[in-house]
């Protein structure tokens, strides 16, 4: 199943409100627009506030409180930076960040661990075939990255 397209930041915060309403989680949005805020500027000039098409660029920062704490950047490559319990995930589409958070708070999200090679990686599966999976290099891993364990 294709992710619904979400052409712009703000129809990404909308769809993220939706998942913090539905998992009963406090948010927090702020939201930088124009060139001159943002922190990725790919196509103004310097000292603009639009892009050379004359677009003003939106980029949004949300915060989660919940279990587990979950903040996500969106920036307006169509692309986000979403951590979550303190582990990063870059260059996640735009389109993903709604099935990334259900599968975070819906209880698909877990931890596999190793002996050898050592490692502890946190597992994010999204309906169809894509996941995500980065390695915990926290030295102390909380207690819901500890709780989400699955076998390797």
């Amino acid at each position: 199943m294709k992710p619904p397209h979400l052409p712009t930041t703000e129809s990404a915060v909308r769809a993220i409100r939706e998942i913090a309403r539905e998992y009963r989680l406090t948010m927090t949005v702020t939201d930088d627009i124009g060139a001159d805020r943002v922190s990725r500027r790919t196509t103004a000039a310097l000292g603009t506030a639009v892009d050379a098409d004359g677009s003003l660029p939106h980029e949004a920062f949300i915060d989660l409180a919940g279990n587990p704490p979950v903040s996500v950047r969106l920036f307006p490559e169509d692309d986000a930076h979403i951590t979550v319990d303190r582990v990063d995930f870059h260059d996640v589409p735009r389109d993903a960040v709604p099935a990334f958070l259900r599968s975070v708070y819906g209880g698909l999200a877990h931890t596999k661990g190793r002996f050898f090679p050592p490692g502890l990686w946190l597992v994010v599966p999204l309906p169809g075939d894509a996941t995500y999976k980065e390695l915990v290099t926290l030295g102390d891993p909380g207690p819901w990255l500890l709780r989400i364990a699955r076998d390797a």
